[in-house]
Order: structure tokens, then C-alpha cells, then sequence
């Protein structure tokens, strides 16, 4: 990416993928459901816990999205009891680097009160 205007004259466009990838990832808790999970597999009640202010439902529809999408995975563990328990694909855990070096700035360039739950 460069701040450079095109050399043809003509308007500045945000490279595609990147588009893509803010329109998805900054869709409200989804970023923070991925960010939860790199600490590894986690049950529903406890991503619930671990994101207050995010409805069950809510909660619920972001991990079918993320699933839907292959950067979540989800597993059923034959009970008694039943479980369930999400965590990141080969391809949600490509996005490790990225997610760390988003933290690291955020901890460095924004002010506390500015954060959420994650």
C-alpha cells in the first residue's frame, strides 16, 4: 500500500482485499470473538463470558458467520454432557501475525479507555 497518488491521474481506490477483510473482520465482535479464540479452543458460555456486553444470539450468529467462512471451527463433543467447542481453522490461525500486530499498535497508540473486551 502507498500514499502515493496513481500515476494515471486517476482516484485513489483501497486495495480490494483489504476492503474485504476490514468489512469482515471490524463487523462488530467478530475480530474480538477471533482474537478470544487465539488463546485456543474455548466452549460457548465461555466466549460468552469472555465478551460481556455480546447477546447470546448475536454471539451465536458471528460464530456461524466466522464458521461459515472456514476461520472457525466448530466441534461437538459426544456427551454426557454434550459439548461444544469452537477454534480457529488453519485459516482463521493465518491471521495470528495480523491480529498481534493490530493489539500491539492499539496498545501503544490508543488510550485505555478506548478498548473493549477481548
Amino acid at each position: 500500500m502507498t500514499s502515493t497518488p496513481p500515476a494515471d491521474g486517476g482516484a485513489r481506490a483501497c486495495p480490494g482485499g483489504l476492503t474485504r477483510a476490514f468489512a469482515f473482520l471490524g463487523k462488530r465482535w467478530n475480530g474480538m470473538i477471533l482474537g478470544t479464540l487465539t488463546e485456543g479452543p474455548a466452549g460457548f458460555a465461555e466466549l460468552a463470558r469472555a465478551l460481556p456486553g455480546i447477546s447470546e444470539s448475536v454471539l451465536s450468529d458471528r460464530l456461524g458467520e466466522l464458521t461459515r467462512v472456514g476461520l472457525v471451527q466448530r466441534t461437538v463433543r459426544e456427551g454426557p454432557p454434550l459439548g461444544v467447542s469452537y477454534q480457529l481453522t488453519e485459516r482463521g490461525a493465518a491471521l495470528l501475525p495480523a491480529l498481534r500486530a493490530l493489539a500491539r499498535w492499539g496498545d501503544e497508540n490508543l488510550p485505555a479507555e478506548t478498548s473493549g473486551a477481548c
